[in-house]
């Protein structure tokens, strides 16, 4: 953790640039379709559902983003039986932007993180749950237009959430630009066990 922290600190400290790389842009906005995978070895549980993107620039090298989702599974297991229930997540944080190439950046993001599990409902009877758990994340990599109509990102993060509840994780994904205004969007988050997809369109301005 105090590695993570001291990677990000030595990365602001960097002179500014001009601006961002050529053909990336951070303000955006986006929304699609989100689904995860998580498996312990002893559980498996799918989900999915949606989820909601923003991101705006403060600065030419730093930026705002935040997202929330809200994802459903039918196979969550509570009281030795399988449920539904709905599990809803929120980050939010700043980025720190660095041109490295002509289209390509450094980005180090931190951000504040949370999920919630609502109610489960097992053999028709709900049982009022609503916990959940507050942690972070720091995460560094690269975002690069690789071509006119196709940007591409990959990174390696930290994510805690306290007792215990922390891991490393890779990100990659992808946007494929019909016009400088609209495109669709691709993300993968793994962790160990842990697996989460994004997929939809994207206003970029």
């Amino acid at each position: 953790m105090k590695k993570s922290l001291l990677a990000l600190s030595l990365l602001a400290a960097l002179p500014f640039a001009a601006s961002a790389a050529e053909g990336i842009s951070y303000n955006y906005v986006e929304s699609g379709y989100v689904a995860t995978n998580l498996d312990n070895g002893n559980d498996e549980i799918d989900a999915d559902g949606w989820g909601v993107n923003a991101s705006v620039a403060l600065h030419p090298n730093f930026h705002f983003f935040a997202g929330v989702n809200g994802q459903q599974s039918d196979n969550f297991g509570f009281l030795g039986a399988r449920g539904e229930t709905d599990v809803n997540q929120w980050r939010a944080g700043v980025g720190y932007n660095v041109a490295i190439a002509p289209k390509a950046d450094l980005v180090a993001r931190v951000a504040y993180e949370k999920f919630e599990v609502d109610d489960v409902t097992v053999n028709g009877q709900t049982y009022d749950i609503n916990q959940g758990d507050d942690g972070y994340s720091a995460e560094v990599g690269v975002r690069s237009a690789l071509a006119s109509n196709f940007e591409a990102h990959a990174s390696a993060g930290y994510e805690d959430f306290g007792d215990g509840a922390d891991d490393f994780y890779g990100r990659v994904g992808a946007q494929i630009k019909f016009n400088p205004t609209w495109g669709v969007s691709g993300d993968v988050k793994f962790a160990d066990g842990d697996t989460q997809y994004f997929v939809g369109p994207r206003l970029t301005w």
